[in-house]
């Protein structure tokens, strides 16, 4: 298959690139490289079934392929508050611009969306047919609120135009190509570890998240793209093992035997206080769940991170 994949330098696209390149697709990737970085697809440009273009998915886009992967967005909270009116429009105006190519050439199309839809959530786990408790006009709501749209141009181009959509709702993500200075979690501690500074958490540590190693996440997104065209989704993707961030500053400091302190700060608006995915539909669905525990998935991301930092 030719596959276009939106964002495909990003953290997650460039996973997702590489997997497709190893399972013998070719790939289109089209990203404006305004929060991505080149260097996480700079080993593949040689691979003759990888095609790279510059374009923003706010301006149209044609092209002949045979599936989408829509990734596109800023999707860590120190971009996307940095810029967030070209978030939103990458949301809304580059669904509807991908929307159209599915609809014209009658192809799959897939939508990483976010647990971000469900907001800071008022019941555990969360599960798929919970609306969330959102903040329309919060700091972060230019991206929540963006897929939350998004989500809503997907289901409408499906109902009304019967285009054949898959939406996932990817949790808290990590491992390789994940940028040095994206500001979640993850990624902040390692490096504050591996620098031996302050490990700073906001809040007092007990807000929990549900982490998810990439390959694994991978898998689960490949799975639904390849899913019975009878499966649109919401499906939930993540861990649903739920862990308090200060449980995961200890982790770090234990597996990067750093001298850092954990240090607390103010917790910043709308941050989400709980997150833990009820995966029963991806386990049912897709017959997909996690394999790669917190540990062994730690590991390869300080690895990773020790060659940048």
């Amino acid at each position: 298959m030719r596959i276009l994949v939106t964002g495909g330098s990003g953290f997650i696209g460039s996973s997702l690139t590489e997997r497709l390149l190893g399972l013998g697709h070719q790939v289109l990737v089209i990203d404006n490289f305004y929060t991505s970085d080149e260097e996480n697809i700079k080993h593949l440009v040689d691979n003759p079934n990888l095609e790279v273009v510059c374009h923003d998915v706010t301006n149209p886009y044609s092209a002949e392929v045979d599936a989408i992967y829509h990734l596109a967005c800023p999707a860590s909270p120190v971009h996307y508050q940095r810029f967030p009116v070209q978030t939103i429009k990458t949301s809304v105006i580059g669904s509807l611009n991908m929307l159209e190519l599915a609809y014209k050439l009658q192809i799959p199309i897939l939508l990483s969306s976010t647990s971000e839809v469900y907001g800071d959530p008022q019941i555990s786990p969360q599960v798929e047919e919970y609306w969330g408790n959102v903040n329309p006009i919060g700091i972060r709501s230019c991206y929540d609120e963006g897929k939350r749209a998004a989500e809503t141009l997907f289901f409408d181009y499906h109902r009304q135009f019967n285009v054949n959509i898959k939406i996932a709702r990817i949790f808290n993500t990590y491992g390789p190509n994940m940028s040095l200075n994206d500001g979640r979690v993850v990624s902040n501690f390692i490096v504050q570890a591996l620098k031996s500074e302050d490990i700073t958490i906001y809040g007092d540590g007990s807000q929990t998240r549900s982490f998810c190693y990439v390959d694994d996440l991978i898998d689960g997104l490949i799975k639904l793209m390849e899913s019975p065209g009878s499966v649109h989704g919401p499906i939930n993707l993540g861990n649903p093992t739920e862990r308090t961030v200060k449980n995961l500053a200890d982790l770090v400091i234990a597996k990067t035997k750093s001298k850092s302190q954990v240090i607390f700060h103010e917790l910043p608006q709308d941050d989400p206080k709980q997150r833990k995915p009820d995966i029963s539909k991806a386990r049912d669905i897709l017959n997909w769940e996690p394999k790669i525990d917190i540990d062994q998935g730690l590991e390869n991301t300080i690895k990773y991170f020790k060659t940048k930092v």
